[in-house]
C-alpha cells in the first residue's frame, strides 16, 4: 500500500536518528573525498546516513558546523579540526551527552577523545631517513600550519632524524599554509645560484604548490632536484616521473574510524587512539 514510516516519529521513539555528522576542511581535498567515501559506505551498510560538512579551516564555521550537528541530532560525529580551533566546549557537550566524537587526521592534542589518524611520526621518519639515504645535502622542507598537531608531529619527528644521525644536511623549512604559498617558496629558493637538491612536502597540497614551479622552471626531476613528499597517494602519480610518497591513504583512515564509531554506537568503550601505519611508496623522483 506504498505506506513509509515518519523517518522523524521513529527518531522520536527510539531516540535515535541513524545519521552521523562529517565535518572536513573541504570536501574537494582527495584525502577527505577518499576518507568520506569509506565512512559513508559502511554507515550505510549499517542503517546509517551523513551529514557531510565544510569547515573550510574557518573555527566560526566549524562551531556553526557543530550546532547544525547538535540541531539535527545526529548520533555521532567525525571531525577533523581547523587551526586554531576553539569548539572544546562544543565537542565536550557532545561526549558527555553520549554523543561519541571521532576525530580524525587533525587532531586534539589531548588524550581525551577517540582518534584516528595516520603514524604521523612513521611516515617523517621515513622520510627523512630516505633523505639520508640518497645522500641529499640541501634540502627545502615544506610543512603545514605550525599550530596543528599533525604539522607538529610530522616536523618533530622529521627534525629528530638529522639530530639523532648528525647528518651533515642543510635543512631550510618553511611553513607553508597553501598551495600557491608552497608555490612561491619553491620559486624562489630555486631561482637563486644555489639551488636546492632536494625538496620534501609533508602533504599532497603542498606538494602540487612544489611541482607547479619546478614544472615552470628548466629543472628536471630527478637530474637537477628530486621530490618526496608525504600522500594519500593519487597526485604523485600525475606527475612523469612519478612522484616518490610516504602513503597516508584517506580511505583506510575512514575505515578504521567508522569501524570505532560503530563499537562505540553498540557499546561505549574507553577512549582510544588508532593509528594506520604509514607505506613507502617509490617513484621516479629520488
Amino acid at each position: 500500500m506504498e505506506y513509509e514510516p515518519n523517518a522523524y516519529a521513529v527518531n522520536l521513539r527510539t531516540n535515535k536518528s541513524k545519521v552521523f555528522g562529517l565535518i572536513v576542511p573541504a570536501i574537494s581535498n582527495l584525502f577527505y573525498d577518499s576518507f568520506i567515501a569509506a565512512v559513508e559506505e559502511d554507515a550505510r551498510k549499517n542503517g546509517y546516513s551523513l551529514i557531510i560538512l565544510q569547515s573550510a579551516d574557518d573555527p566560526l564555521q566549524e562551531s556553526e558546523n557543530l550546532k547544525i550537528c547538535k540541531l539535527s541530532r545526529v548520533d555521532g560525529v567525525f571531525i577533523s579540526l581547523v587551526p586554531d580551533s576553539h569548539s572544546d566546549q562544543l565537542y565536550t557537550k557532545f561526549q558527555e551527552s553520549g554523543i561519541p566524537v571521532i576525530f580524525f587526521d587533525k587532531v586534539p592534542g589531548n588524550k581525551l577523545f577517540d582518534t584516528v589518524c595516520m603514524a604521523d611520526e612513521e611516515a617523517a621518519t621515513i622520510a627523512a631517513n630516505t633523505i639520508i639515504k640518497y645522500k641529499k645535502k640541501k634540502v627545502i622542507a615544506l610543512f603545514g600550519n605550525p599550530e596543528l598537531s599533525i604539522t607538529k608531529k610530522r616536523r618533530d619527528a622529521f627534525l629528530k632524524v638529522f639530530r639523532k644521525e648528525k647528518a651533515a644536511i642543510q635543512i631550510d623549512l618553511h611553513y607553508c599554509l597553501s598551495s600557491s604559498a608552497a608555490q612561491k617558496v619553491v620559486t624562489e629558493a630555486i631561482s637563486k645560484k644555489s639551488k636546492p637538491e632536494h625538496i620534501f612536502c609533508m602533504s599532497d597540497e603542498l606538494l602540487i604548490g612544489a611541482m607547479k614551479s619546478i614544472n615552470q622552471s628548466a629543472l628536471s626531476i630527478p637530474g637537477d632536484i628530486s621530490v618526496l613528499a608525504i600522500s594519500n597517494g593519487f597526485i604523485p602519480g600525475l606527475f612523469k616521473p612519478e612522484i616518490t610518497y610516504i602513503e597516508t591513504n584517506g580511505y583506510e583512515l575512514g575505515k578504521l574510524a567508522i569501524k570505532r564509531m560503530l563499537e562505540n554506537m553498540e557499546n561505549k568503550t574507553p577512549v582510544k587512539s588508532i593509528i594506520l601505519p604509514a607505506r613507502y611508496v617509490q617513484g621516479g623522483s629520488l
